[in-house]
């Protein structure tokens, strides 16, 4: 048996901005920064033999951040870009609600919450899948076989991808699925990796 743990990296400084993010590097806010180690005080006990965050400093910095706080042992870590948030295209960098205004709100809706349908330039839900799967079956699945433990800080969209997986979710069910930022989602998994039991920490 293995145990997985992910997590949304804190609020960031484009969240705070009701900003798309998307792939732009932006820094956690102090409000994020304190997400991140209360992730790391809920996380406190836990074992992990690897660390794994996309290539944007958000998450890199809250996986930082929550593994100090909860005085785990040093561990590399390792950055991968099929970690990354869903890209946003065109809408990285607009204001939410001045998106709404100028696209209207059935639009925005579509782009935000379909599963297949991308904004111009940019990513579905579905795309985004297709890299973090492909990722996960290759680089942790094979460790998380062997046993060992594992944490992910990510994002909103890469993690609705993995959950969809783990859990055998639905579009429809991963679309209406909230991912709070800094809160940790224990998986336990068996050795052909069906979750056992789930649970925030």
């Amino acid at each position: 048996m293995a145990q997985l743990v992910i997590f949304r990296h804190g609020q960031s400084t484009w969240n705070l901005e009701n900003k798309f993010t998307g792939w732009v590097d932006v820094a956690l806010t102090p409000k994020g920064i304190e997400e991140a180690k209360q992730a790391g005080l809920k996380i406190k006990g836990y074992h992990f033999d690897y660390a794994y965050a996309s290539e944007l400093i958000r998450a890199q910095h809250t996986l930082k951040v929550a593994l100090e706080n909860s005085e785990h042992l040093p561990i590399n870590h390792i950055y991968n870009k099929a970690l990354n948030e869903r890209m946003y295209g065109d809408l990285q960098g607009l204001d939410k609600t001045e998106t709404v205004k100028k696209f209207g709100e059935d639009q925005v809706k579509i782009w935000r919450r379909s599963y297949d349908v991308a904004p111009p330039n940019g990513e579905s839900l579905k795309d985004t899948s297709a890299r973090v799967i492909p990722y996960f079956e290759s680089e942790i699945i094979p460790k998380l076989k062997a046993g060992k433990n594992v944490v992910i800080a990510a994002h909103g969209n890469s993690l609705r991808a993995l959950i969809m997986y783990l859990e055998k979710l639905s579009p429809q069910q991963i679309l209406e699925f909230e991912i709070a930022t800094g809160k940790p989602r224990l998986y336990e998994l068996d050795e052909n990796i069906n979750v056992l039991s789930v649970k925030n920490l």
